[in-house]
């Protein structure tokens, strides 16, 4: 199961938000709004990144002369400082790269006229996911798709209790509980007190003697 499609900024037009779509490879919640052809006489369907606010029937205008609403594409030197933005533009025409995320958001700081930048930033959030990309694969939105692979059924050169002519990790499995760092412990050995099994004599069982008794 993968992404049904990536989710876009559309070019200058208005439209109007039917309902949303639920994508599985994203955390996120999709808009389907629909637009008028600017040629032909017939729809265009678009999909959007559904900001917080938005709701069914809502009529969306995209451009520098659209007003400054919930759910509106505007270019970002027509929005005004200290906005919340999602879904921002690098470079013009890439559709929206940054703020994408569930519950992500920028804010627009100041902007220069002179050499026509503006400046803005990631919530703490987003500063704070990018400490977490070493489990990546762990934690994002498909990690229940992918199938875990014991590593006994893998090769020698991917995991160390790989490979063999069967099934076995080439040593044992349990290690001493006095032992720091020999191996990850999922079975740790039980104290020698514990392990020895002492004998249960039956009531009608007669007790052995020795030669030491005669």
């Amino acid at each position: 199961m993968g992404r049904v499609i990536r989710a876009q900024l559309r070019s200058l037009d208005y439209g109007e938000r039917n309902g949303y779509l639920k994508d599985p490879g994203r955390g996120a919640p999709l808009a389907r709004v629909d637009f008028r052809h600017p040629i032909r006489y017939k729809k265009q369907k678009e999909l959007f990144v559904a900001a917080e606010g938005m709701y069914t029937g809502q009529f969306l205008y995209c451009g520098k002369k659209a007003t400054l609403v919930v759910g509106n594409v505007l270019p970002l030197r027509s929005i005004p400082e200290g906005a919340v933005v999602c879904n921002v533009e690098l470079h013009v025409g890439d559709r929206g790269a940054p703020a994408r995320a569930s519950g992500d958001y920028s804010i627009v700081i100041a902007h220069n006229h002179d050499n026509d930048t503006t400046r803005w930033r990631k919530n703490r959030e987003a500063h704070f996911l990018r400490q977490v990309t070493h489990a990546y694969h762990k934690y994002r939105v498909k990690r229940n798709c992918w199938p875990i692979v014991r590593g006994l059924a893998m090769n020698p050169v991917e995991h160390p209790h790989g490979g063999g002519n069967r099934q076995h990790i080439g040593h044992a499995s349990t290690v001493r509980p006095y032992v720091i760092n020999q191996q990850v412990r999922k079975l740790v050995s039980l104290p020698r007190e514990e392990r020895v099994i002492s004998e249960v004599k039956l009531p009608h069982q007669q007790p052995s003697l020795n030669r030491l008794d005669l």
